[in-house]
């Protein structure tokens, strides 16, 4: 499998084994991850079966000014961001995340904030004969959930799960402080 790390992070996918099957034909992400994955399949001439879509980041529904303030906080103190965020991502799960910790760049935090999911490309996609399956964490802190879900839900097969946030974990994570 091909996965691609979230902004921020290096090697979670730890954090996903039990969603991430074994497979030279299937693709996955997580959060910025998700947007990198996807453009890997959109682009690829290679054959995929399953693009697998963890908590997609999806702020295309955000105000501008929700972008220049979160850039803007970046710039001005980068570490107490990316703490601030990975907080937000590991909610309502306690779990340290340092080990894993890649910090980003602004310009690849700006690529997150900007993307835009477009419902054609993802129709190719699956014109081509691969699965979607999106994950969402019922009390994701980072993404506006609803949204995302009314986006996804008519182009994949969408998972939401009770209890967890962003990183797709609960309070009684095994992965737990």
């Amino acid at each position: 499998m091909l996965y691609f790390n979230g902004f921020s992070l290096k090697n979670e996918q730890i954090f996903f084994d039990a969603l991430l099957p074994e497979s030279v034909l299937y693709v996955a992400g997580f959060s910025y991850g998700a947007q990198k994955a996807f453009e890997y399949v959109y682009h690829s001439a290679r054959r995929v079966d399953r693009l697998i879509l963890l908590s997609p980041a999806f702020f295309q529904t955000q105000k501008p000014a929700f972008v220049r303030t979160q850039l803007r906080y970046f710039a001005s103190d980068n570490e107490a961001y990316v703490k601030q965020f990975l907080q937000n991502v590991v909610h309502p799960a306690q779990c340290d995340l340092s080990a894993h910790l890649d910090p980003g760049s602004k310009e690849e935090l700006e690529a997150l904030l900007s993307y835009t999911w477009d419902t054609e490309k993802i129709k190719e996609v699956l014109d081509r004969g691969t699965t979607i399956e999106v994950f969402f964490g019922e009390e994701d802190r980072i993404i506006d959930l609803d949204s995302a879900y009314a986006f996804f839900k008519p182009l994949g097969v969408c998972y939401l799960i009770k209890g967890a946030g962003h990183l797709l974990l609960g309070k009684r994570s095994p992965y737990g402080t």
